[in-house]
């Protein structure tokens, strides 16, 4: 087995606007990573042999440590990649705070403003899939309220719009300032995603000079440097590393966990999803890490935020 801690393999597929948070954050820090283009729909047979039954986009992998949802990834590349920092103010906590917010409630108005306003046209797979997902077991109702209160959905995207166009109305070139942070890729997927697939997008983003100004800041620091690389190989590379993350469970901890206990991670809200079981391996306020092995990938360590997620012990 090697210890392989390097390579950053980026498992996601280009319209995901999801993965676009990421793909700017790899940009941020101009960083190289291995590019595995994964199935908009499932199944994902490559992709679930290494989380356990996760099928969101995206997923990194570095060697065996496997990381869940976007909130996980940029926070193990800050840590792994300190500089240039994703908080070059001192308000970490604040960002990260409104970040709930860009995932939360802006992106979930974006995906039904954009799910909505595409009506009947969306093929079938992808409309029960995404409505499943996102809208729950009465998806269908769902995409029919959201198609028909598509001026309310808009009337609640514009009021944030107006606010970031209010934050960069002084010239700002990010932000936060003159230095790209993690919060200009948590919101600009959003815009990203109402831009390229809205068709009322383009209009709607024009009230707003100062934002799309800043829109072209961020795209200009593009995606950092990527090469293709095969489901296979990535298989084959966890499949010859181990695990490096920490093993522990921090003070204070809620829900009694405890090293090599059971249990089973899945996101915190209804969207049909399999769990994903495995051992403790690390827990704290921010992420639960578990192990897990198969003969295809051996032994990898999967990793989600603890913030959205729900841990449920066996």
């Amino acid at each position: 087995m090697t210890n392989t801690t390097a390579a950053i393999v980026f498992h996601n597929y280009p319209q995901s606007p999801v993965a676009e948070k990421v793909r700017v954050a790899f940009g941020i820090k101009t960083l190289s990573w291995h590019d595995v283009e994964i199935p908009r729909l499932p199944p994902k047979p490559m992709l679930t042999a290494l989380t356990g039954g996760y099928r969101r986009t995206p997923v990194m992998q570095i060697g065996a440590d496997i990381y869940c949802d976007s909130q996980c990834i940029i926070h193990e590349l800050e840590r792994r990649y300190p500089t240039p920092s994703y908080m070059p103010t001192s308000d970490a906590g604040l960002m990260w705070c409104l970040s709930r917010y860009t995932d939360g409630e802006m992106f979930m108005l974006t995906v039904k403003l954009i799910l909505g306003s595409a009506g009947d046209t969306l093929p079938e797979d992808f409309a029960q899939d995404r409505g499943r997902l996102y809208l729950g077991e009465d998806w269908a109702d769902g995409l029919k309220r959201a198609n028909e209160q598509l001026p309310h959905l808009v009337s609640q995207l514009r009021a944030p719009l107006s606010w970031i166009n209010a934050q960069l109305s002084d010239g700002r070139a990010f932000l936060l300032g003159s230095a790209p942070a993690a919060i200009d890729a948590q919101i600009y997927y959003a815009v990203w995603f109402i831009r390229g697939r809205w068709s009322g997008g383009p209009s709607m983003l024009s009230e707003f000079p100062d934002l799309m100004r800043w829109e072209e800041n961020v795209r200009a620091l593009g995606h950092g440097t990527s090469k293709p690389m095969s489901a296979e190989a990535a298989i084959a590379l966890a499949k010859s590393s181990i695990p490096t993350s920490a093993i522990g469970v921090a003070k204070n901890e809620p829900q009694g966990l405890e090293t090599g206990m059971l249990v089973s991670v899945s996101p915190d809200l209804d969207g049909g999803e399999q769990p994903v079981s495995g051992n403790v391996r690390y827990a704290d306020a921010n992420t639960i890490s578990i192990e897990r092995s198969s003969d295809e990938v051996g032994q990898v360590c999967v990793h989600f935020p603890r913030a959205g997620y729900r841990v449920t012990v066996a």
